[in-house]
């Protein structure tokens, strides 16, 4: 049977999972490249590294959450394109970059802020792409 500390553990994951899945849906119905297996693995890493960085044999979770950061910066420069004087990829850079913070909040179990920052983040996509803002 599985131990109270492991169930939360999951809860947090399959919450991060969750919230991935939804903005990479989105972003699949919109055609963009960076979808539901993108997104999904962004969040999912990041509240796994948030996890696993709360082990009390390891010294400073801050140090993790930076790397996370980091990393997904690191992730969305890859993404940007300059081609024909215009710009590609900087919303999806800046999405994947926004969901790693849901990641990381999920993992430490900030339901609540993880899910309004997904409905803020969703809201960008969807309303303001309708608006041409």
């Amino acid at each position: 049977m599985i131990d109270p500390e492991q169930l939360t553990m999951v809860i947090k994951l399959v919450v991060a999972l969750a919230l991935g899945l939804a903005v990479g849906i989105e972003r699949e119905f919109v055609g963009k490249e960076a979808g539901t297996k993108t997104y999904s693995l962004v969040t999912l890493g990041s509240a796994l590294f948030t996890v696993l960085s709360f082990d009390p044999n390891f010294p400073d979770p801050s140090r993790i959450i930076a790397q996370i950061i980091t990393g997904i910066g690191f992730l969305g420069a890859g993404l940007i394109i300059y081609h024909e004087n215009k710009v590609h990829g900087l919303t999806t850079a800046a999405g994947l970059w926004a969901m790693a913070g849901v990641g990381v909040a999920a993992g430490m179990g900030y339901y609540t802020l993880a899910f309004l920052s997904t409905i803020f983040i969703l809201f960008i996509l969807l309303v303001l792409r309708k608006l041409r803002l």
